[in-house]
């Protein structure tokens, strides 16, 4: 089942979302923000301003998720203007941002990551992501840039939603099996295998 706002205000009153904001926020400062917090059914999470990583092609190298080259990742400005703090993913290009929130899954929760429409209808596009039964620590979140212009991307703002659901609980969550991303800091981190 999918869990309601109710619900979602709950659990992070027991430290499910760290920090939480009980409603959609879409002004801050006065200034309007692309939209994060509570909604109905879901919670936007916003990215994180510490860091965010370009792929950038190397010659000579190959990406492999099982011999990961951090070299192949690149790190880009935070930038700021009257708009608020961003990032630039340029054209046709890859990143890795890390989201503000520290969630802490339940172990009857399995959530999904998934893109913003204000992003996606400018072309960047969030990899739908898993947090499974159990998983602590702060997202690492990919986009992808589908179009051909440069794309700014919000520090600060909201940039995906969560979205909850509830199960049976598991025989082992991410937690009892020592996950290989489990407590994940406010940085971006590398495949591993």
């Amino acid at each position: 089942m999918i869990k309601n706002d109710i619900w979602i205000a709950k659990m992070a009153q027991q430290g499910m979302i760290t920090p939480f904001e009980p409603k959609l926020i879409r002004r801050f400062e006065n200034l309007p923000v692309i939209s994060y917090g509570l909604s109905s059914y879901g919670y936007d999470i916003r990215l994180s301003p510490s860091e965010f990583r370009i792929f950038r092609h190397i010659p000579g190298t190959v990406v492999d998720p099982k011999n990961f080259n951090p070299d192949n990742l690149e790190p880009t400005k935070l930038h700021t203007d009257a708009n608020g703090k961003y990032f630039i993913l340029p054209a046709h290009s890859y990143g890795l941002g890390v989201a503000l929130e520290r969630l802490d899954i339940p172990e009857n929760i399995t959530v999904l990551c998934i893109g913003k429409s204000s992003y996606a209808r400018v072309g960047l596009i969030a990899n739908l992501t898993p947090a499974e039964a159990g998983w602590r620590g702060h997202l690492t979140l990919e986009f992808s840039n589908s179009s051909s212009a440069d794309c700014r991307i919000y520090a600060n703002e909201g940039v995906v939603q969560l979205i909850f659901f509830e199960g049976e609980p598991c025989s082992v969550s991410y937690e009892t099996r020592q996950g290989k991303y489990q407590d994940q800091p406010e940085q971006v981190i590398f495949s591993r295998v």
